[in-house]
């Protein structure tokens, strides 16, 4: 009988496991590179606004949304091309509405921006 492993030694190996996910993520899916650079952009304008602790609260909230459920759609994807690899017309509804999650993530936080930013930007000008 082998010997069962801690919980520490499990939690720390279910973090690798997650770890090696999200920069598979990175590596291999276009969309999540795009999206980590407006993440970036606003986190810099962030700074640079020096926006307010709410401000900051809702920004990360909806980065870690759309970056979260980008990963389920890229999962979602692999696992219906997986178990029908031809092109069927449920497989396809399926990824669509992954895909539309991802789509209503992205478009609510490009409105959080625009709340937080736009008059920023106006005030520029």
């Amino acid at each position: 009988m082998a010997k069962k492993e801690s919980l520490l030694i499990n939690r720390l190996k279910s973090v690798r496991y997650a770890y090696n996910g999200a920069l598979f993520l990175f590596k291999t899916e276009a969309s999540i590179k795009v999206q980590v650079a407006f993440a970036i952009l606003v986190t810099v304008a962030g700074f640079y606004f020096k926006i307010s602790n709410t401000e900051w609260i809702l920004q990360v909230i909806c980065i870690g949304l759309v970056l979260s459920l980008e990963g389920i759609n890229t999962a979602v994807e692999y696992m219906a091309d997986f178990i029908h690899p031809d092109h069927h017309t449920s497989i396809g509804r399926i990824k669509d509405i992954a895909a539309g999650a991802v789509f209503m993530a992205a478009t609510s936080a490009f409105i959080v921006a625009l709340i937080i930013y736009l008059p920023r930007l106006i005030d520029l000008l």
